[in-house]
């Protein structure tokens, strides 16, 4: 099905969603106009992401390569009750401290992107092993969802994950799914809708575990930061990226993105459309 999409933004939409940096995302390659929300997945390697994705899109998505890269990108629309959203489809990545081009890209997209919604697919039968890119992304964004995928293969193992426990550990909703099957799907669906529309306020847990010079260094860094972009949402990790040396974040300070970043413009869209795939049925 292909419908037509509201040329202007919900009215409780945020100054800090993503259809307010339709020109940071159209630098990215993605052209948000039309769309209410955006929703970025991502996960390591091997983890069913991009099942969790063709459950949510079906059919209705295309891919083509990032601007400058020839890293593949899927994307895909659905619907779920009155909004339309745009879902990207990240490179899968163990990390996003931007030591490979996908990972460049993944870390360029939430940071630079800034979705409204940042979905992370998780192994339920490796979970310890995902969950040092759950926490990265937490240094970027609190705006979070946790799909733990390949519950059905937890289960045949014998692990058992106490959602609810976890959910509470992590700050963020977290929604056990196994996308071969079509299970959770509708429950991440409404997850997903929460977070966007701010019916769900995320309280992601940062773990700092510096040793005490390193903190006063944070501090200081991030302090500097905050003082050039005081509505900068990350000005920590910022801080920890130009510490670790990181050339393109500190390309992006000298530049002004970070500056584009902290001062949300509205962009006027125009009637656009794309395909949506209407909201699945519960399985």
């Amino acid at each position: 099905m292909t419908a037509a999409l509201s040329p202007t933004p919900p009215a409780e939409a945020c100054a800090s969603c993503a259809i307010y940096h339709a020109a940071n995302l159209r630098k990215l390659g993605v052209d948000v106009e039309g769309a209410d929300f955006v929703v970025a997945l991502a996960g390591n390697p091997n983890v069913g992401k991009s099942t969790v994705f063709n459950a949510l899109t079906g059919l209705r998505q295309h891919t083509g390569n990032w601007p400058g890269k020839t890293v593949t990108r899927a994307e895909g629309g659905f619907a779920y009750g009155d909004r339309r959203y745009k879902i990207v489809d990240l490179p899968g990545t163990y990390s996003l401290l931007a030591t490979s081009v996908d990972e460049q890209v993944a870390r360029d997209f939430i940071l630079f992107g800034r979705p409204d919604v940042t979905v992370v697919v998780v192994d339920a039968s490796t979970l310890e092993r995902n969950l040092n890119l759950v926490l990265q992304v937490f240094e970027i964004t609190d705006r979070v969802v946790v799909c733990l995928n390949l519950m059905d293969e937890a289960r045949r193992r014998g692990i058992e994950v106490d959602v609810r426990r976890l959910a509470r550990d992590l700050g963020v909703p977290v929604v056990p799914t196994a996308a071969r099957y079509g299970r959770g799907i509708q429950d991440l669906l409404a997850a997903v809708h929460e977070v966007a529309t701010g019916a769900t306020v995320c309280r992601p847990r940062r773990i700092e575990r510096e040793p005490p010079e390193l903190k006063a260094a944070i501090a200081a860094v991030t302090e500097q930061v905050r003082a050039l972009h005081p509505d900068l949402p990350n000005a920590r990790w910022v801080a920890l990226r130009l510490l670790d040396g990181d050339e393109r974040i500190a390309e992006a300070l000298r530049r002004g993105d970070l500056a584009d970043l902290a001062r949300p413009t509205a962009a006027a869209a125009a009637t656009h459309e794309i395909p949506l795939r209407e909201e699945p049925n519960r399985p």
